[in-house]
């Protein structure tokens, strides 16, 4: 098999997501114990380095900082920048047309 960067990048991204969903898991399991918890600023950066998608579905099913305006807005924002940026990359930029 032959890797592609498509492919490296495709495993990258489920790695990712996969890491963000399960951090999530893992921190709502701790909340429940009252047990020391993974700070915020991991979980973002989870998401920022390619898991917002999982980040957002081990939010909505872990039922975990669905109440904290950080998470319900900061990580549906990443994931617009994430996309906006991976257009740009295989796109380029937006040509201006002036009138």
């Amino acid at each position: 098999m032959e890797w592609t960067v498509r492919s490296v990048i495709a495993v990258y991204l489920l790695g990712a997501n996969l890491v963000g969903f399960i951090l999530m898991g893992a921190d709502k399991k701790k909340a429940r114990k009252k047990t020391w918890r993974i700070p915020e600023a991991t979980l973002f950066w989870a998401a920022l380095l390619g898991g917002t998608v999982g980040c957002i579905l081990g939010m909505q099913v872990f039922r975990h900082k669905t109440r904290h305006r950080s998470f319900v807005y900061g990580m549906p924002l990443i994931l617009i920048l994430q996309i906006l940026l991976a257009l740009f990359l295989i796109f380029g930029p937006i040509p201006v047309v002036s009138l």
